[in-house]
């Protein structure tokens, strides 16, 4: 054995470049931008934007003085951003295409900070702000060998189950559904479709979340449009839910190749399209299949 030397914690525009270029594996970001003008008025540059996986705008920030209040400076740039979305739309057009551009989701944008390290106030400062924050702790040995680690995630932003209230308003009002795409646009929404689905699904969902939130204190819960996605750093696991086909479908990153697949149960979906990201499909139907999904939903939590 051999103790590495750890290099100075000094950010260098080196190791932006380092993130800048390995976006997808680190972070699973999309890269758009580095030192992105936010125009004259507003005075200021985004160290690098970004789109995650599942279509949330992204600014990073990198800490490189332990003086620094890059939380701040972030939370800054958040409020530009929301206010100039049109512009980050555009951006994801000519990068990454018209589809990806349609599908920019705008409920909850992310800030990630990435320092060598931060000060108790930072770590505070945080919990108190109601914002989609991360904190991200780097440490380089020698020149090819690094470590980052999450310590500090956003409060988690999903509904597990659709409260009674508004269980009972939608079993009241009358529903109507048409074959226009708004119609089918709404009902494909997770919301929607927790709400129209049994006691018995919604059980199994509400078991399902639970148990996948509960792996480990990292573990971040965000609900989007059409599922629910649960991350560490990168998203493990992806939840569905559909009520016709009376079904959770659980899109876990495991490599197919690695599973017996078993007709009705499991599925390798790397060349078929769904919402959420994994290549391993998981079919829930009942509390059995659940329990037999639960090694699989924890070894993609363990394997992120």
């Amino acid at each position: 054995m051999a103790e590495l030397s750890v290099q100075s914690p000094q950010v260098e525009k080196s190791l932006q470049v380092l993130f800048e270029k390995n976006l997808e594996p680190l972070l699973g970001v999309r890269f758009l931008a580095t030192e992105y003008s936010t125009g004259p008025i507003h005075g200021g540059r985004i160290d690098t934007l970004g789109i995650d996986e599942d279509g949330t705008p992204v600014i990073i920030e990198y800490k490189r003085l332990i003086s620094e209040n890059v939380i701040n400076q972030g939370l800054f740039y958040l409020d530009w951003l929301m206010d100039h979305r049109r512009e980050f739309q555009w951006l994801v057009m000519e990068k990454l295409g018209k589809e990806m551009a349609d599908k920019v989701e705008w409920a909850s944008p992310r800030l990630i900070c990435i320092a060598a390290d931060f000060t108790r106030y930072d770590n505070h400062a945080v919990k108190q702000i109601n914002r989609s924050i991360e904190l991200i702790r780097y440490c380089r040995f020698s020149d090819d060998h690094l470590i980052i680690e999450l310590i500090h995630t956003p409060n988690s932003t999903a509904r597990p189950l659709a409260t009674a209230a508004s269980d009972a308003q939608t079993a009241s009002s009358p529903v109507s559904v048409g074959n226009t795409a708004k119609d089918t646009y709404f009902n494909q929404r997770i919301d929607y479709r927790l709400t129209n689905s049994s006691s018995e699904l919604k059980n199994a969902w509400d078991t399902a979340v639970t148990f996948i939130a509960a792996l480990g204190d990292d573990v971040q819960v965000k609900e989007l449009k059409f599922y629910v996605a649960f991350k560490r750093i990168k998203n493990f696991v992806c939840l569905g839910i559909y009520p016709q086909a009376r079904v959770i479908l659980a899109f876990a990153k495991i490599n197919p190749d690695s599973v017996p697949l078993e007709g009705g149960f499991t599925r390798d979906v790397r060349k078929i399209g769904h919402w959420g990201t994994g290549d391993l499909e998981i079919s829930i139907r009942t509390a059995d299949d659940l329990i037999r999904a639960m090694p699989l939903l924890q070894r993609a939590y363990e394997g992120s």
